[in-house]
């Protein structure tokens, strides 16, 4: 007999334990990693400066660290409240709101950093497609499959309406769109190019295929908004 089938599966709370337990290693390895480009803004930062923090991506990445317990409490008090008021599912809707600001703000931000010639030299276009992908470098193309990843792994679980691929490689080719014209009119130093806009919506969707199994159960679920009670109906007198 195979003893091994009669085995129980592992409850969905040690699964969901274990995955959380291994987010918050790779957290951990992660700021291990970086941890001395971190401080190297972190006085900056501590002092309440500009400049030296806000305006250099180790001081945002290390601003948006510290901001993350901040955003786990606000997901928690978010999800407290659907439950309260009925709406399923709480957790998943509530995680996806808060992980879609906190994953996509801090790139936005470092995307729209000016260079050192900003508002002096004109801006600068590139059409012709995978012409920059050679001078990217592997660094350049990791960052800007980074820039619109939270939002196509969250947006799906959060809106049905972007709950595809096609329509998530829309959306992220009309973000990225917006922001490289936001490039080129302000004229930050910086090349509006539309390899950019590529990388940035494959970043997207190859998120929304992660987070795949979320969003099309999410996708059959109900709405989200509580069901009224149906109204009795009067029975006739006997």
């Amino acid at each position: 007999m195979n003893h091994n089938a009669s085995l129980p599966a592992p409850p969905r709370r040690t699964r969901r334990v274990v995955f959380l337990g291994l987010a918050v290693l790779a957290l951990a390895s992660a700021v291990f990693v970086v941890r001395r480009p971190l401080m190297m803004s972190a006085p900056a930062c501590m002092a309440g400066r500009w400049h030296g923090c806000l305006d250099t991506f180790n001081g945002v990445v290390l601003m948006t660290l510290v901001a993350l317990p901040l955003a786990v409490l606000v997901a928690w008090a978010l999800a407290c409240r659907r439950r309260a008021r009925g709406v399923t599912p709480a957790w998943r809707t509530s995680l996806a709101e808060v992980g879609m600001l906190l994953g996509t703000v801090p790139f936005l931000w470092m995307t729209m950093m000016p260079g050192a010639a900003a508002g002096i030299v004109p801006g600068r276009v590139s059409l012709v497609p995978l012409r920059d992908l050679l001078v990217m470098g592997p660094l350049g193309i990791v960052g800007n499959l980074l820039v619109f990843a939270a939002l196509g792994f969250f947006a799906p679980m959060r809106f049905a309406a972007v709950a595809s691929v096609p329509r998530v490689l829309a959306l992220g080719a009309g973000c990225s769109v917006l922001v490289e014209t936001a490039q080129y009119v302000l004229r930050l130093d910086r090349v509006s190019s539309v390899d950019d806009v590529l990388v940035n919506a494959a970043g997207a969707v190859l998120a929304a295929l992660a987070s795949r199994r979320w969003w099309r159960t999410a996708a059959r679920a109900p709405s989200e908004q509580p069901r009224p009670l149906p109204a009795p109906t009067a029975t006739p007198a006997g």
